[in-house]
């Protein structure tokens, strides 16, 4: 039985990929303009794959498409964090505790935080806190529930990405990772969702104290 070769990426993606990149790892900071000139000639293709690509990033919520200004990658705000965090408080711990649950394995998340740990810059750090936070919910047993997660994924990167360039705070939530990761380990997943729950809201309580006064206020 011969092996079906693995498809080429689509120069739209490889470009999609390319910004989201640099916007996640703090290359490219909220509020910087995109200029679909620029961008094309960095990544050696036409301007059709960057607009198309920078269409796809405004739909998940990265950049910024104005008429007047052009595009730019979001800013970030209180309000910004405020919305996103809100949707990862309601959902993450319930898809977490659902993991454990159901027994699924939690490797791919230990892996992750294994990454996160070794890594020797904050580019690295970055991408692996990621996979380790989704590695806690995909194996919930919903899909839905984890795309809903998703779709918030890389908005939720971006707000971390600006809190920690203003008071880094690696170590800390290092340290919480590897707690959740016990407590998820150990099959307690009342404890594993608590420990969550408090690791995010700490963190919107740390980087954006009046985002987190409004969800007080709400709750």
């Amino acid at each position: 039985m011969t092996s079906v070769p693995t498809p080429i990426p689509s120069r739209t993606q490889y470009v999609l990929e390319g910004i989201k990149h640099r916007i996640l790892t703090g290359q490219l900071t909220p509020g910087q303009a995109l200029v679909e000139t620029e961008l094309a000639a960095q990544f050696g293709v036409s301007k059709t794959p960057v607009r198309e690509a920078l269409k796809t990033l405004a739909g998940t919520g990265l950049v910024v498409m104005n008429q007047y200004k052009g595009v730019t990658v979001r800013l970030v705000d209180a309000d910004m964090a405020r919305e996103v965090y809100d949707v990862r408080l309601l959902l993450e711990p319930e898809a977490l505790k659902r993991a454990v649950q159901r027994g699924a394995s939690l490797d791919v998340a230990r892996e992750a935080l294994i990454r996160a740990d070794a890594a020797t810059d904050t580019a690295e750090r970055s991408l692996a806190n990621r996979e380790f936070h989704r590695a806690l919910y995909l194996p919930c047993g919903n899909p839905l529930l984890g795309r809903m997660l998703d779709e918030v994924r890389d908005q939720a990167a971006l707000v971390s990405a600006v809190a920690w360039a203003a008071s880094p705070s690696w170590e800390r939530e290092a340290g919480e990772h590897r707690e959740i990761l016990r407590l998820a380990l150990d099959g307690d997943a009342e404890g594993a969702a608590r420990a969550l729950h408090a690791h995010i809201a700490s963190f919107v309580q740390r980087a954006f104290p009046e985002a987190a006064r409004e969800q007080e206020g709400q709750e």
